[in-house]
């Protein structure tokens, strides 16, 4: 829009707010200030607050990323303990699965590539998933290279495809 356009828009609103009567204008400046206000309290604030908590993720995601890439070396030079126990993984993983009470949920396991063992599970609870695959690293130093996880429906509950191999 022109200037010429938006002057003329303009005083032609000021001429139809001069027509109208006293009781009218008051009126219209009564809903013009309650739709300012609608619009700071009703769309400012909460996006300001938005932005804020958005800002505070960040900083705490950022934060987070340092201390991981200063704590990357230390724990990549960390050897994993061997398994001395001479079983094959396809035994250590069912034994200690067994253990930690993941049994019902153990759904199969076969051989892959590279000594590596492919392991899917239904319907087990997520903190016992986790505790495990960290219980097969620090004892037996079987490390995950990949996982696959989806929730079972239920909460808590998750379907998992995890491929293991000796450290």
């Amino acid at each position: 829009m022109s200037a010429v356009m938006k002057n003329d828009l303009v005083m032609r609103l000021v001429e139809r707010f001069d027509a109208l009567s006293q009781r009218d204008r008051r009126l219209a400046l009564g809903l013009a200030v309650g739709a300012l206000v609608l619009l700071v309290f009703g769309l400012l604030l909460p996006l300001d607050h938005s932005v804020k908590q958005a800002q505070q993720r960040l900083a705490k995601k950022k934060a987070d990323l340092v201390w991981m890439q200063g704590a990357a070396p230390e724990l990549a030079g960390a050897p994993a303990p061997p398994s001395d126990s001479g079983e094959s993984l396809l035994v250590i993983v069912d034994r200690s699965a067994r253990e930690s009470g993941l049994a019902g949920a153990l759904a199969g396991s076969e051989p892959s590539t590279n000594g590596a063992l492919s392991v899917r599970l239904q319907k087990a609870p997520f903190d016992t998933l986790v505790q495990w695959l960290a219980r097969l690293a620090l004892q037996n130093g079987i490390v995950v290279e990949s996982a696959t996880v989806e929730s079972a429906g239920a909460p808590g509950l998750v379907n998992a495809a995890v491929l293991l191999h000796s450290g």
